[in-house]
């Protein structure tokens, strides 16, 4: 992973004049349109949790997602460079995904993610109290 560009302390500072690339640009938003959509950073943090992964493994581990909308995902992962496909031109032919040196530093950012969910837990999954109206 690369160098740390600045500590936190010196990102509050800096957030509030703007934060942006030698060219300009917005850092976070070529994260963000990576990712888009319901299924990109499901599958991305599903290839975190093994080294190398199959199809079908994959499926496993997101419920409701069809095959078609699992490939469009893992293609475009593979285009945007977070993630490679290995086929493996044998009987059966299968295929194998990792995650890219560039996916792999995505760790930190699925790490913080997975605190703040657990920090805000009972708020992102309030559940209706149950009405004794009988």
């Amino acid at each position: 992973m690369n160098s740390v560009y600045m500590s936190y302390e010196d990102y509050l500072v800096n957030l509030k004049k703007g934060i942006v690339t030698r060219d300009g640009n917005c850092p976070v938003t070529p994260l963000l349109v990576m990712l888009q959509g319901r299924w990109k950073s499901q599958v991305m943090y599903e290839m975190c949790i093994y080294d190398t992964v199959r199809f079908g493994q994959l499926k496993k581990g997101l419920p409701g997602i069809t095959n078609t909308m699992l490939t469009k995902a893992l293609r475009e992962l593979e285009e945007d460079g977070l993630i490679s496909r290995k086929q493996f031109n044998e009987i059966p032919p299968h295929v194998e995904y990792s995650l890219t040196e560039m996916g792999r530093d995505l760790l930190p950012v699925f790490y913080a993610i997975m605190n703040w969910g657990f920090q805000h837990e009972k708020e992102l999954y309030k559940v209706p109290p149950v009405r004794s109206d009988s």
